[in-house]
């Protein structure tokens, strides 16, 4: 996070990570589409190429996803507090917990 932080304060015209904040929520997310499908792509190879391309793929994703952090001005730990809050809830209750609407934006009722 040290480095989205430095780039966020001191633009580089030479670094990907400034012109992904450049973009904004658009390019990171685009991005993190495109990550996400690779590496769904490489968890269905086989062998030790396979491990290996799913864990390339697996930080290319991480990466992406702390640059959307930095660019919401939030840190990894904002996310590892969420996941404890969660922890020793079951996925399912958790879920039904949230008063968001179901998508497409309507509450039931």
């Amino acid at each position: 996070m040290e480095t989205i932080e430095g780039r966020k304060k001191n633009p580089s015209s030479k670094s990907y990570t400034t012109r992904l904040l450049e973009g904004g929520v658009d390019t990171i997310g685009a991005k993190i589409l495109e990550e996400a499908g690779e590496l769904v792509e490489a968890a269905r190879e086989e062998g030790e190429a396979g491990r290996t391309h799913l864990v390339h793929e697996a930080a290319d994703l991480a990466y992406h996803m702390l640059v959307l952090l930095g660019y919401c001005d939030l840190t990894l730990g904002d996310v590892e507090a969420e996941l404890a809050r969660r922890f020793g809830t079951s996925g399912l209750q958790e879920k039904a917990s949230r008063s968001d609407p179901p998508a497409g934006g309507e509450k039931n009722g």
